[in-house]
């Protein structure tokens, strides 16, 4: 991967809040792929409205 495009400090920050756990690199990782997927997918949705901005409305989040 490339770049990471999560906060790592926060996220680990709130794991162990939340949990009390610890935070793996595999999950950073992962995470920030989910992020850059739901990012493409924003970008598509923009350029179909034919728009040059990403709005909040063109991320759509599947599974929660």
């Amino acid at each position: 991967m490339a770049d990471v495009l999560v906060v790592t400090s926060k996220i680990k920050k709130l794991v162990r809040e939340k949990s009390g756990m610890n935070t793996s690199q595999e999950t950073i990782e992962q995470l920030s792929l989910a992020i850059e997927r739901l990012l493409e997918r924003g970008i598509e949705s923009a350029k179909a409205d034919k728009r040059k901005t990403v709005m909040g409305r063109d991320i759509v989040v599947d599974h929660l």
